[in-house]
């Protein structure tokens, strides 16, 4: 169970950043008419899977940083 763990944290923020980028970016480029959330969906469906191995990839390294600038800061 402590393996999955690390999985939970990227696949909340994934999912969260990958709702709200590809809803405003959908709303930026296409704006709101009667094929918008099929388009939006289309849109998170396609980056999600992007997503999703970044934040896994980049969080241990996103941490690193954030420990190394409260170090510096206290």
């Amino acid at each position: 169970m402590r393996r999955l763990e690390k999985f939970y944290f990227p696949f909340f923020m994934a999912g969260f950043m990958t709702i709200i980028m590809s809803f405003t970016l959908t709303a930026i480029h296409q704006g709101f008419h009667p094929g918008f959330l099929l388009n939006w969906g289309r849109s998170f469906i396609f980056a999600f899977p992007i997503a999703f191995p970044s934040v896994v990839l980049i969080a241990p390294l996103v941490h690193k940083m954030s420990e190394a600038l409260k170090r510096k800061t206290h």
